[in-house]
């Protein structure tokens, strides 16, 4: 993709190969993490399916030892939004007996910085609705916005190498690294490099 005509936004068919070539790469770097996997769906829409990462705890390093019996599990599941064309963070949170954690739980959870900006744009960031696939209540990090701050940190960040275009390939661990701030999830410095393992 060019970068000077680029709007920020993905291709159902680019946002595809990124969501496979981000997998293969988590596997590689991440052998002992649980892995980022493709779910594949039947077409309802133009994207076959979804990217998912089940039962990933995920402790603030300030609160390891006083709540290390009531451990916390996120699922995220990353979806294509159409209308955006940007992929969409859907997450579910639950304690280790399985009980899921309601909005003001889940605030409780959050990073401090991200507890700030809820607390501004409560019901513009994260938002609760049905998961596209699954057809059960999920909370997501609403997308709006996404394409604007993406463009801006492939034209500013020169680690990035978008001289010759943007490459789809760091496109998804680029937007998690910035997304996956609000509910703690972190992308490995590795999977941001270009050439292949």
């Amino acid at each position: 993709m060019d970068i000077s005509s680029w709007d920020g936004t993905l291709s159902s068919s680019d946002f595809c190969l990124a969501a496979h070539a981000f997998t293969e790469k988590w596997k590689r770097i991440n052998p002992v993490l649980p892995p980022w996997s493709w779910v594949p769906q039947a077409k309802i829409t133009m994207v076959e399916g979804y990217l998912s990462l089940e039962n990933m705890c995920i402790l603030r390093s300030c609160e390891v030892q006083s709540y290390s019996h009531d451990v916390r599990y996120f699922d995220f599941h990353i979806v294509y939004s159409a209308s955006y064309r940007v992929p969409v963070l859907y997450f579910r949170t639950y304690s280790s007996d399985g009980q899921p954690l309601l909005l003001e739980d889940i605030e409780k959870e959050l990073p401090g910085k991200s507890t700030n900006v809820l607390m501004e744009s409560k019901w513009t960031f994260i938002t609760q609705e049905e998961h596209p696939y699954l057809n059960r209540p999920w909370y997501k990090l609403h997308p709006c916005g996404t394409s604007e701050w993406m463009k801006l940190l492939f034209l500013t960040d020169p680690s990035l190498g978008v001289s010759q275009g943007v490459p789809v390939e760091l496109y998804l661990s680029s937007w998690i690294s910035m997304v996956g701030q609000a509910v703690g999830l972190k992308v490995p410095l590795e999977m941001f490099n270009k050439r292949k393992e």
